[in-house]
């Protein structure tokens, strides 16, 4: 048999030993990157020893001003809560509309909205006409939000955005900016951390505005110099009206209505899905495409609209949102809350109107 000569590398190995040592290596790295992995991770929580919640502390102490020392303080007694890791992942707004619409749309929900409208209407209706923005509409909001400030949520605020800014990397940034803000709020309104409570996510008061949409929308209605949403109602309903005011609410426009679309092909491009829901398609291609609008309802070609589906109890809905749904959308963005919201305040209306009708028939 004739030798084949070995090709060696520059350490003097051959070809075959250095391959059959790049496996062995190869191998024992995968054995070790698998061990490691199946290491428990550490826990989450333990803000006052993270270099990373130090370094935020750092970062906002320089952007917001309050000192360091005191940022540090509330991160170190911050806790984190694994039931608002498990709220973040089963979101309402993961339900289909038949399933959502029950939550909000309920008879009780509506009478403690008109009960909740009569005893606010002198005040409701100075908002209204200071902001442009109907009382039915700051009334929904906060019937959806808190059940008319009945359930403003448990949590508190650190705690929440602590958790969902360290230990949610999903959206960890967004809510580190949001905890950032909840500081600079604290410090601004005199607010107590330890009592201020709200829901799993970081909202507040009976309206739950996120802190940047607090310190952005908020409004001192009573003129105490403090801006409340737990325990003002002034501020609350001013506060509410100011931010569809500043959104572009149109008192008295029209919201929306159903559609019947024939060729669902052809407009599947322009549908508004999920988060994105700034309007895409015009009333001229909706008209091209020989869907059926209202009559007694002028709208140019060139208005941009919302088209978004709606999944009920037998068939898929198609909804045209204008320039008011899109604005409730701001709120939340989520074509199901702005429907519930909608609904709810035109269901408020209608059951408050035909009250008064009874009571007025009735000669009291």
């Amino acid at each position: 048999m004739r030798h084949m000569r070995q090709i060696t590398n520059p350490l003097g190995m051959s070809v075959l030993a250095t391959m059959a040592l790049g496996l062995a290596l190869s191998w024992s790295i995968g054995v070790q990157a698998e061990t490691e992995s199946a290491q428990p991770q550490s826990p989450p929580g333990n803000y006052a020893h993270r270099a990373d919640v130090q370094a935020f502390a750092t970062e906002a102490a320089k952007n917001t001003g309050v000192p360091i020392a005191e940022i540090q303080q509330w991160l170190d007694d911050a806790h984190y809560q694994s039931s608002i890791i498990d709220a973040m992942n089963r979101p309402a707004e993961s339900k289909t509309w038949a399933q959502y619409r029950p939550i909000f749309i309920t008879p009780k929900r509506i009478a403690d909205g008109v009960d909740f409208w009569n005893k606010y209407a002198t005040d409701l209706d100075a908002i209204s006409q200071k902001y442009g923005v109907s009382p039915a509409i700051i009334v929904a909001i906060v019937g959806v939000e808190t059940f008319y400030g009945q359930r403003m949520g448990s949590y508190r605020i650190i705690d929440s955005l602590a958790t969902l800014g360290f230990d949610y990397p999903k959206r960890g940034a967004f809510f580190r900016g949001q905890l950032m803000d909840f500081f600079r709020l604290a410090a601004k309104e005199h607010i107590d951390m330890n009592d201020a409570l709200g829901s799993y996510a970081g909202a507040m008061g009976m309206p739950q505005f996120i802190p940047s949409s607090y310190l952005a929308y908020a409004i001192d209605g009573n003129g105490d110099g403090k801006r409340d949403l737990w325990h003002s109602d002034a501020d609350i309903f001013a506060s509410v009206a100011n931010y569809f005011s500043e959104h572009g609410w149109v008192l008295g426009g029209p919201v929306g209505f159903q559609v019947d679309v024939q060729n669902t092909a052809a407009v599947t491009d322009y549908l508004n899905e999920g988060r994105n829901l700034k309007p895409k398609i015009t009333i001229g291609q909706m008209r091209q495409f020989g869907i059926a609008l209202p009559k007694d309802l002028y709208l140019p070609d060139s208005e941009k609209v919302m088209l978004f589906t709606l999944t009920g109890l037998d068939k898929i809905e198609y909804w045209v949102g204008l320039n008011n749904f899109y604005v409730i959308t701001r709120y939340n963005h989520s074509t199901l809350y702005a429907m519930a919201v909608w609904q709810l305040g035109q269901a408020i209306t209608a059951a408050r109107a035909a009250t008064t009708t009874a009571i007025v028939g009735s000669g009291e």
